[in-house]
């Protein structure tokens, strides 16, 4: 059976980005799912990695959707599927696997926090030493949109840290990761987003192009390598 990934969308306009630049470029098979457009989250079974991408749902939500979104990565748990989530699919993880998602200490929109000071996630020790940071430094700025955060049982392991928000990178069992910070964007999505989130609208759109621009290269160059080693660990 021929090896390929299905990527879940929690809202149409966070789509897979860099990931699927990359899948494409690989010629690697890939399923795309809207559930912002009614499409069903399908068995995982029949794939070979489950990419779930961010959204502006609860992972506590009690709809038909994130009821069966939780199901869907509690199946891909037990079977050891590779599992990256982006975001709300950070926060659906660590859900599934028993861990609480709980409000975030900072709303964390855009670049930078208080104090004008830029987003930046840390590795931790568990972090320095994982395969999907291989060839990449200790830390990285990153654009985050989100309001919430994740408390981890004792069996997770943090990979990165933020200053404002602590839960960033997390790893479930062997090949499970979250990532609260979004590495996936490519400067055509951005433009979407600034356009349609609501929080983001609420800043200057100038200033986040401008802010983007300024390190797009080193962003790319790390959510290319980040994604390259998550395709490495999943067997491809």
């Amino acid at each position: 059976m021929e090896k390929r990934i299905l990527i879940v969308k929690n809202i149409s306009r966070e789509g897979p980005g860099i990931i699927e630049s990359l899948l494409q470029e690989q010629d690697i098979n890939y399923t795309v799912i809207d559930l912002d457009q009614g499409e069903a989250f399908p068995p995982p079974q029949d794939y070979s990695a489950l990419v779930v991408m961010g959204g502006p749902d609860s992972a506590n939500d009690t709809s038909e959707k994130m009821r069966l979104e939780l199901q869907r990565i509690k199946e891909a748990l037990s079977l050891n599927i590779p599992y990256l989530g982006i975001c709300l699919g950070l926060q659906t993880l660590v859900k599934a696997a028993g861990g609480k998602v709980v409000k975030s200490p900072l709303k964390e929109v855009g670049f930078k926090g208080p104090q004008e000071k830029p987003f930046v996630v840390n590795l931790t020790p568990d972090g320095k030493s994982d395969g999907l940071f291989k060839g990449l430094g200790d830390n990285f700025r990153v654009f985050q949109l989100h309001g919430e955060t994740v408390e981890l049982t004792p069996e997770m392991k943090l990979l990165g840290k933020g200053e404002f928000c602590q839960n960033q990178i997390v790893k479930v069992g062997a090949n499970a990761y979250g990532l609260q910070c979004h590495f996936e964007l490519t400067p055509k999505m951005f433009e979407v987003w600034l356009n349609e989130d609501a929080d983001l609208r609420q800043l200057d759109k100038k200033q986040l192009q401008d802010e983007f621009n300024y390190f797009l290269d080193e962003y790319t160059l790390t959510g290319r390598k980040l994604f390259q080693n998550f395709l490495k660990i999943a067997g491809f």
